[in-house]
């Protein structure tokens, strides 16, 4: 697949995944925000939904012999780096109450806040790239590509169905919580 191609087919996706957020009602910061005071799971619902379904599908295409799975690139792990990262991200989460995958959702809806959340995205990535010599040092402890059958010694089929059967139980939970008067 030449480089167009491969942009294309990344627009159409990203596109349809748009929609599909849309449709879900995640480009709406009150839904979003429903999910730290527990009061609305559909985000947990959905990614959780995604992330799952990603795996299934890698781990059967890869035992089935359709894709290679050792072809399959896994970044490094910074643990430092990463949790900065993941605290900024949480952070902003919080306060405007979308995601980057949800600002551009509601940015194209034309809602306001999209537009300031992904402005507020674009700055942080434009500063983080002008403080970058500087935060040289939280990228020095790597990790190589560590993944979940790494931290606990498990077959990857075992680790997958772990995490499928924590999914289901996760949902019932869910499914309970949201139940209740």
């Amino acid at each position: 697949m030449n480089f167009t191609n491969s942009l294309s087919l990344a627009l159409v996706i990203g596109v349809a995944f748009g929609a599909a957020l849309e449709a879900a009602g995640l480009g709406d910061a009150r839904k979003l925000a429903g999910q730290f005071t527990l009061r609305d799971l559909t985000v947990l619902k959905v990614m959780f939904s995604a992330i799952v379904t990603a795996m299934l599908g890698t781990f059967w295409l890869g035992r089935l012999g359709i894709i290679e799975l050792g072809a399959l690139y896994v970044p490094d792990t910074f643990p430092l780096a990463q949790a900065c990262g993941g605290l900024l991200f949480g952070a902003g989460f919080a306060l405007s109450g979308l995601c980057p995958g949800t600002a551009c959702v509601a940015t194209a809806s034309g809602r306001i806040d999209g537009l300031a959340a992904a402005g507020g995205m674009f700055a942080g990535v434009l500063l983080a790239g002008f403080a970058m010599p500087g935060l040289s040092a939280l990228y020095r402890a790597a990790y190589g590509s560590y993944t979940l059958p790494a931290a606990f010694g498990l077959p990857y089929g075992v680790v997958v169905a772990l995490v499928t059967l924590m999914a289901i139980g996760l949902f019932a939970l869910i499914e309970q919580w949201e139940d209740r008067p």
